[in-house]
């Protein structure tokens, strides 16, 4: 009896062991590698790219690890995309606008000058169609794009001497990517491309005159205000700052369903509050810019905005003439902020204005 009783609990241990060998090859942990295109630990875009790893970690139960790379670690910056499309890296954090020398409607999807608000951009990308162009933008590249993060409404940007009209700008180099830059060259300024990291020691050197890169926040982080004390607004050339992750398409389809929707999750809740926290590291950053370190806050020239968005018009207009897909976004894009533009200015504009 003592025999056979032994044999039975022998033959059903041996059983649930081959039933549950599948579940545990299932549950075995998938080691992903993120590039991005921030100095590490960068308040913003940098904070995001970690906040998205530890996320897809957690809600997967340590399944879907992910190890974070800032700029420089693994590839430059501005070769993020290039590194996970050819699988370099599984995922990447950076911003869509660096690419658009590869695809130049790209930008539409970080911001464009004088665009979509980020409140706007997001209803554009989740309920405007705004995702299902983006997505096949980014195919043959070998990526699919989610947003990552969200830097808010940006400055106008760093610069070492006063501009006091328009004329003031002609000759200076100024750092400022996306069709932003397209559109000082038009206004007579030299736009370079330079890395987050290297943007202090260009100032410090002369090797730039000026500077944009994202709002108070993320800025004081770098320090900009030693070298350049003139801190202009609005941010006519990025009134967005959505930040995106990428994601291999060989990675991403490697993935179960159940994976591919932690994925998404933690990107889209990672849009949502780096937005809130970037108003509020912006608006504390501000105040200790303009007591503690005695930056000069000061407004564009009227004459330079208003030329400026003439000129913006018409960077923009000649994107839809670029491909067949630079069309389709253009006419989405610039279709949705048609349609949200009559809300907004008796909506949030007339609030503000409202409340003084």
């Amino acid at each position: 009896m003592t025999t056979r009783r032994t044999f039975t609990l022998a033959a059903g241990a041996a059983a649930a062991g081959m039933l549950a060998a599948p579940a545990i090859a299932t549950a075995q942990t998938v080691k992903w590698r993120m590039v991005t295109s921030w100095p590490k630990r960068l308040p913003g875009p940098g904070m995001s790219a970690e906040r998205v790893a530890e996320r897809i970690r957690t809600l997967s139960g340590g399944r879907l690890d992910i190890t974070v790379h800032a700029a420089g670690e693994v590839v430059p910056a501005f070769e993020v995309l290039d590194a996970v499309g050819n699988g370099v890296a599984d995922i990447g954090h950076t911003a869509s606008f660096y690419w658009q020398g590869k695809t130049p409607a790209a930008a539409f999807f970080t911001t464009v000058p004088f665009g979509l608000t980020p409140a706007e951009h997001v209803a554009w990308i989740d309920a405007g169609g705004g995702q299902a162009l983006w997505d096949e933008l980014y195919a043959p590249f070998g990526v699919k794009p989610f947003m990552g993060g969200n830097t808010g409404v940006c400055m106008g940007g760093w610069f070492r001497r006063e501009l006091g009209s328009l004329s003031d700008l002609r000759g200076l180099k100024l750092r400022s990517l996306g069709l932003g830059g397209e559109v000082y060259r038009r206004l007579g300024a030299t736009p370079q491309t330079t890395p987050p990291a290297e943007i202090l020691t260009s100032l410090q050197s002369g090797v730039i005159d000026g500077a944009e890169f994202v709002g108070p926040g993320t800025d004081i982080a770098l320090g900009l205000y030693r070298v350049a004390p003139f801190y202009y607004y609005p941010g006519f050339n990025k009134p967005n700052g959505s930040g995106e992750c990428i994601v291999a398409l060989k990675s991403w389809n490697a993935l179960g369903a159940d994976l591919k929707a932690i994925v998404a999750h933690a990107c889209a809740t990672e849009a949502n509050y780096a937005l809130a926290e970037m108003e509020r590291l912006n608006a504390q950053a501000l105040g200790a810019l303009t007591t503690e370190h005695k930056v000069r806050l000061v407004a564009f020239p009227d004459d330079l905005v208003a030329a400026a968005r003439k000129e913006a018009a018409d960077v923009i207009g000649e994107l839809s003439a670029r491909s067949a897909i630079a069309g389709k976004v253009h006419a989405s894009y610039t279709g949705f902020r048609a349609s949200t533009a009559p809300w907004s200015r008796v909506s949030i504009e007339a609030v503000l204005r409202g409340r003084g």
